[in-house]
């Protein structure tokens, strides 16, 4: 299983194909997307990052074996399993097909009508109309492809889903307002149902379909543009880029530029001291290495006690709980709100007993010594609907619990019925 890092900027729809692609075959993928860990300008132009990514773009996957790639279909594809692949030489010829029609047909009639719209480029009006002409053109072909199927190729998501997908991403956020998708219900069909998948929403969230075409705005296209300097200001800035200029430098594109310049969100945890448990550390033992052997005793010699803290959970309405897959998505929908808490954060949430005889407890294991969701309003829409315990860490019904919850086996006293399935949080 792959595992490794992906430089990127935030919001970056190229990325999310890999991040999508990995969501499904379990790859072990960090997103270093803000500072320290990667600034977008900065550590792409930087001398280490271009011996291994020369052109300086993102996205960039670095593996933990040192293997690296760049350009963002390489990256998906390597990310992927065999399902998401193609598993047949028929199914990945097609796989293959989609995606290029993506690059080739979609990207660039649909950046030519939507950037004018985020004033990252300049309107022309010929230029417009024949950008949308040429997106109900794709948009034909893709209706009639999906009339007799649910995905793409085959019976469930493929890569080639992950990737139309993410290329259609803007058009439906920005310009495909109802009346214009109307023609297409085939298309629209099959893209609320890849997006509402827990492994798309888990990466691009609750995806908003447009209401209203949005249009050129020029005072925002002004107030994106870099502001004119006076003749001796820009000689002296021309001396000075001079100096320090290098062949390896390159320009951002006006996507990313746009994109990379968006009011970055403040870090919840920022006000803790640094910790010495590496918790991408621990779940990549967890995902890759045998619980109860390796994974468990990991945790306990490297766990931080003045650094984390460790939850149990049960939810409060247990009367309301009837079939056991329902039950099952309330925990599934929990975790997806909380995508941006994975990172300092590790949960094993289970299911017991049966259909109307249930009950979901969890543990949980958060940076800091209080409940991370009170740190951020993102993260308060279910945990009242649970009861929260901090276990004291050095005594027998932590460990206990630990080992019984990360191994899904064991006695589970306190529960008093059957386990049923288990979620990760991770």
């Amino acid at each position: 299983m792959a595992a490794g890092t992906l430089y990127t900027y935030p919001e970056n729809w190229r990325a999310f194909k890999a991040q999508v692609a990995a969501q499904y075959s379990g790859a072990l993928l960090k997103i270093a997307s803000t500072s320290p860990a990667f600034t977008f300008g900065h550590t792409n132009r930087s001398p280490a990052f271009l011996s291994n990514f020369p052109l300086g773009k993102v996205p960039a996957y670095q593996g933990d074996d040192g293997f690296c790639l760049f350009e963002s279909n390489a990256i998906a594809h390597y990310l992927s399993n065999d399902a998401l692949r193609g598993s047949t030489p028929q199914a990945s010829a097609q796989v293959l097909q989609w995606v290029s029609f993506a690059d080739s047909e979609i990207i660039p009639p649909a950046s030519a009508w939507v950037f004018p719209t985020l004033g990252i480029m300049q309107f022309n009006k010929q230029a417009t109309e024949q950008a949308k002409e040429e997106v109900k053109r794709v948009l034909a072909v893709l209706n009639q492809h999906l009339n007799t199927r649910t995905f793409l190729v085959g019976e469930r998501v493929s890569l080639a889903d992950i990737t139309v997908v993410c290329s259609l991403l803007w058009l439906y956020k920005q310009v495909l307002e109802p009346a214009f998708r109307q023609p297409y219900p085939n298309v629209s069909r099959w893209f609320l149902t890849c997006v509402n998948q827990p492994q798309f929403k888990a990466v691009l969230g609750e995806v908003k379909l447009c209401e209203k075409m949005a249009q050129f705005d020029a005072k925002t296209f002004a107030e994106m543009q870099p502001k004119k300097e006076t003749p001796a200001k820009k000689e002296k800035e021309k001396k000075k880029e001079e100096k320090k200029a290098t062949p390896a430098e390159e320009e951002m594109d006006e996507c990313e530029a746009a994109l990379a310049s968006e009011p970055k969100a403040k870090d919840p945890f920022a006000h803790l001291p640094k910790s010495s448990f590496i918790m991408d550390e621990f779940k990549r033992k967890y995902s890759n290495e045998d619980t109860l052997t390796v994974a468990l005793p990991y945790f306990w010699d490297h766990f931080d006690r003045e650094g984390f803290s460790i939850w149990h959970s049960e939810y409060r309405f247990p009367e309301e709980l009837t079939m056991s897959f329902m039950s099952c998505n309330l925990i599934t929908g929990m975790f997806q709100r909380l995508d941006k808490l994975r990172k300092n954060a590790f949960a094993s949430v289970i299911l017991f007993g049966a259909n109307n005889d249930s009950c979901i407890t969890g543990i949980w294991v958060f940076r800091g010594q209080d409940l991370a969701f009170t740190l951020s309003d993102d993260w308060q829409i279910d945990y009242e609907s649970y009861t929260w315990r901090k276990l004291d860490v050095d005594s027998e019904e932590c460990k206990t619990m630990v080992k019984e919850y990360f191994a899904w086996e064991g006695e589970f006293k306190h529960v008093g019925k059957p386990f049923n399935q288990g979620k990760i949080f991770k």
